[in-house]
């Protein structure tokens, strides 16, 4: 059997080695087994996989591919970066916000132990800082952030780069190592700080820019426009996309999403 678009989904079993505690509100997930044998690492700094959570009272076999399953048996998922993987060790790292013991990823999160089962499909992505660029804007919040660091672990030796990073407070800061000439503004929701503020009021470099803006859907949906439309800046030259939406779970965002696109491309056809 195969989903609605006739592709095969296997599913990758990896089971939990550790976990650590990054910030309060950030938990690294560190995966191995023999199930990571099949992971292939894209060139994306901002790759990403998607974790599934079986319905209760499911358990799925293995292997497991997603277009075998009836409609009452497939999980819901959440998404998260690829921080890293190893190959050589068959490692990935996820790092993960945890938003308390509420919901459906914040419990799972907090008690991992190792051993524990993880279900993935992936990787997907679709931004690496582009060598063509004069310089590098880098936007987002905590959903964002390993796709940033990552995307500082990318740049060259000396690479222009503008970051912008807002969390909760001076708590959820965490070390960005990069051989790029980085500066790196860290905001804090708890002082009311403002990302879309703060990139108007940004310095702006000359030449071209290659913009990556991730994270809550308002604020991207503000910078989206001040940067193609106030700075300019050709689409092709930004990655630009909400991971989430205030007041919404994933799937209702899921759902938001794509009757926003619809209506888009409706009214550019």
């Amino acid at each position: 059997m195969a989903d609605r678009q006739g592709r095969s989904r296997p599913v990758m079993r990896a089971q939990v080695l550790r976990t650590e505690r990054l910030t309060p509100h950030m938990i690294r997930i560190v995966c191995g087994g023999e199930g990571l044998a099949a992971f292939r690492s894209t060139e994306c700094t901002d790759s990403y996989v998607k974790v599934l959570f079986a319905p209760d009272g499911v358990t799925y076999p293995d292997p497991l591919d997603l277009a075998d399953l009836s409609p009452e048996q497939r999980p819901r998922m959440r998404t998260y970066t690829v921080r890293s993987f190893d190959a050589a060790a068959r490692e990935l790292v996820l790092d993960v916000v945890y938003h308390g013991d509420e919901g459906l990823a914040g419990p799972w999160v907090a008690t991992l132990t190792p051993g524990d089962d993880v279900l993935l499909v992936g990787p997907g992505g679709g931004y690496a800082p582009s060598a063509e660029a004069d310089w590098h804007l880098l936007v987002g919040d905590e959903s964002a952030l390993p796709a940033i660091a990552a995307s500082l672990e990318a740049l060259p030796d000396g690479a222009l780069a503008h970051v912008y990073v807002l969390v909760e407070d001076e708590a959820e800061q965490q070390p960005l190592v990069t051989k790029a000439d980085a500066r790196i503004w860290w905001l804090h929701r708890s002082r009311g700080d403002d990302l879309p503020a703060a990139v108007r009021d940004a310095e702006w470099p000359d030449g071209q820019v290659h913009a990556f803006v991730h994270g809550e859907a308002g604020f991207v949906r503000d910078i989206r426009r001040q940067l193609l439309g106030e700075r300019g800046v050709a689409r092709e030259w930004t990655s630009i996309s909400g991971y989430w939406r205030r007041g919404a779970d994933d799937e209702k965002w899921r759902e938001e999403k794509a009757a926003e696109r619809a209506a888009e491309e409706a009214t550019a056809g």
